[in-house]
């Protein structure tokens, strides 16, 4: 599954531009712990945080994540969206809260 469709799906807002929604996507990644999504996440994968702020678009790239899905509603600043563009990140937003989004998101990777 592409982000495009779990983007689609899920009704996500995205902040990036361009066509940066076509990654495949192989699971998902959840925590705000930037040390954690370092050591665990995997390429591919989908990060959901509440962290908003450069630091997570670096990481996402040096662990090539699928994208990163900020939560509850927290918009990125200009900064971080241009880093985002920059790194060829994809940037999306809801306003669910984690749990709610992370359990959608599961039950629509389970179903591939």
């Amino acid at each position: 599954m592409t982000t495009e469709q779990i983007v689609i799906t899920l009704g996500l807002k995205v902040y990036t531009a361009g066509d940066m929604t076509n990654q495949e996507v192989t699971g998902g990644y959840v925590s705000d712990l930037l040390s954690d999504v370092m050591g665990h996440a995997r390429e591919g994968e989908v990060w959901i945080t509440l962290q908003s702020h450069a630091n997570v678009v670096a990481i996402a790239s040096l662990k090539e994540l699928a994208a990163i899905l900020l939560v509850k509603g927290v918009e990125p600043d200009k900064a971080v969206v241009d880093k985002a563009e920059e790194e060829g990140i994809t940037l999306l937003g809801t306003v669910e809260d984690t749990f709610t989004i992370t359990g959608r998101l599961f039950q629509l990777l389970s179903k591939e």
